[in-house]
């Protein structure tokens, strides 16, 4: 299918981009085969305007702006002709789902080869072993992928699965070699010869890149298995051992906590002139909510569809309110030629957007863990009662050396201790390994305790302003994990089973109907599910 450029259907290129762009979050631009922007790390605007679809996107590296003329859906990928601003000739765009460019036939000679290299090093490395079973085929059922080599190191009646993942993996591959490790790791003991003990697991990553499995290794249960972490220098063949019970201080900052009801009196001006753009019945639906002491957004059902920034105008020492809008990664600067366009977004997502909507609607689909955690913030007092619905922060910036930087939900208990809730609203396989990834940060600021002037030792978290008036336990956070009870993939507790007895973890199952009605349908507790 193929859209061209006349007046009656810009309108209609814009929104086959949108609609792309909200069924693909990772995705990427390329320019002749050379990925420009990553769809996850950058902003977009696309709109119709004089009859013609302008696409701009912009990253902390650089901008594009582009006339779209045509849009032509290729197998899972828009190729877009443009028309750059003094160019004679048309550009031709990409929009793919990842930024993974290798051909399949590419990539599975890459697995092959890695498959063989990482035989023949574990054989050369762990003499009077024997290699047994190496693959990376597909395995659905089981969960595993093909980036993914796995297999048995065998010394007699005792056995070690093996896992590992070559360079030319993505970070997000790399990173989640210890969820599939796991995994396998159960599934040989589950379906190995009993007459075989599986000990533990060999875990293989690329060189530089062991740190995040490294910090979560660290917080496994020992005792149910001997988990051990390699890297391999592809080109050198060698295969070095990672302590990765001595990482180094982890690398974690807490942004200082602001004031969120002065942050949106001090962006009033902003906030109401794009309130008055929404359809006046809908008003109150809109949630507004402080981003910083500077910034507010506006939300419908988690879904920031504007935002306001307050601070020093361009060639001047006054402030004003720099107003914009677009759901998701769309950001488009709301000024007197724009409104009627935020106007007709405002139209169409409170159309779209509400529990009853239409599934296939790209406005109800877009970001439905933020719309599952705006459920859970206003109910929580009452969904569960043992947390503090008056200390809960969402999306607290926790910066560290990975990507992952913000916690969906912080609180306290009733007895002061934290939690920690990661939220799904769809199957994640990698859900509770992500989730651990924040544990571990907030339990690093829990303990980094200072003593105040004439009083107790205070937390990272409370030097900087956070639970105010409340005192936080030194026991170790909570880790809570939510997620509608058809939802929850069938590996996450499998996986939770090995995590380290102190992770006191609880996985809480709503209602499927969770947008309409929410309400916990199970519960299943650390304490009863050990290995």
């Amino acid at each position: 299918m193929g859209l061209g450029d006349d007046a009656a259907s810009a309108g209609q290129l814009a929104q086959l981009i949108e609609n792309y762009l909200a069924d693909h979050p990772a995705a990427a631009l390329l320019e002749d085969g050379r990925v420009v922007f990553d769809m996850r790390m950058a902003h977009y605007s696309v709109s119709e305007s004089h009859g013609r679809c302008l696409l701009q996107l912009w990253s902390d590296e650089h901008n594009l702006m582009r006339t779209v003329v045509e849009v032509k859906e290729r197998a899972q990928c828009l190729r877009l002709t443009t028309r750059r601003m003094g160019a004679a000739k048309p550009q031709s765009l990409e929009l793919a789902p990842t930024s993974d460019r290798r051909t399949p036939t590419a990539r599975d000679a890459s697995r092959r080869n890695y498959q063989r290299l990482l035989e023949r090093v574990l054989t050369r490395q762990f003499i009077g072993a024997k290699t047994d079973g190496f693959r990376s085929a597909m395995d659905l059922e089981h969960s595993f992928g093909p980036a993914y080599v796995r297999g048995r190191l065998m010394r007699g009646t005792a056995a070690d699965a093996v896992i590992g993942v070559n360079e030319a993996e993505s970070a997000a591959m790399v990173d989640g070699i210890l969820t599939l490790g796991i995994l396998w790791l159960d599934h040989c003991r589950q379906r190995g010869d009993c007459r075989r003990h599986f000990g533990g697991l060999k875990v293989i990553v690329p060189a530089r890149a062991w740190r995040t499995t490294a910090e979560r290794m660290a917080w496994l249960n020992h005792a149910a298995a001997d988990f051990q972490l390699y890297t391999l220098d592809e080109r050198s063949e060698e295969l070095a051992t990672v302590d990765f019970r001595d990482t180094g201080n982890l690398d974690s900052r807490l942004v200082h906590a602001f004031s969120a009801s002065a942050a949106i009196e001090r962006c009033r001006h902003g906030v109401d002139r794009l309130l008055a753009l929404v359809p006046q019945a809908a008003r109150k639906r809109v949630e507004v909510r402080a981003r910083s002491a500077n910034e507010v957004g506006l939300l419908l059902h988690g879904l920031e569809f504007a935002r306001v920034r307050h601070g020093v105008a361009a060639h001047s020492f006054a402030l004003h309110d720099e107003a914009s809008f677009g759901a998701g990664a769309n950001e488009t600067p709301l000024t007197e030629e724009t409104e009627g366009l935020c106007h007709e977004l405002c139209a169409r997502l409170f159309e779209s957007r509400h529990p009853d909507g239409l599934h296939t609607d790209p406005l109800f689909r877009l970001q439905p863990e933020r719309w599952l955690e705006s459920r859970l913030r206003d109910g929580i007092a009452e969904l569960l009662p043992g947390l503090r619905g008056d200390q809960l922060y969402s999306q607290v910036p926790a910066l560290s050396s990975g990507d992952r930087g913000l916690l969906d939900l912080l609180t306290l208990d009733r007895n002061g201790r934290l939690a920690v809730l990661e939220l799904k609203a769809n199957e994640d396989l990698h859900l509770p390994l992500q989730a651990l990834d924040y544990w571990i940060r907030v339990r690093t600021l829990n303990d980094d305790r200072q003593s105040a002037a004439g009083g107790r030792p205070l937390t990272a978290f409370e030097r900087l302003g956070y639970f105010d008036g409340a005192e936080v336990s030194p026991l170790p956070p909570r880790l809570l994990l939510v997620a509608p009870a058809l939802r929850i993939h069938p590996a996450n507790e499998p996986v939770l089973r090995y995590f380290s007895p102190q992770v006191e973890w609880e996985l809480i199952a709503v209602s499927e109907h969770w947008r309409r009605d929410l309400k916990v349908v199970f519960r299943k507790r650390s304490a009863d599910a050990r290995v």
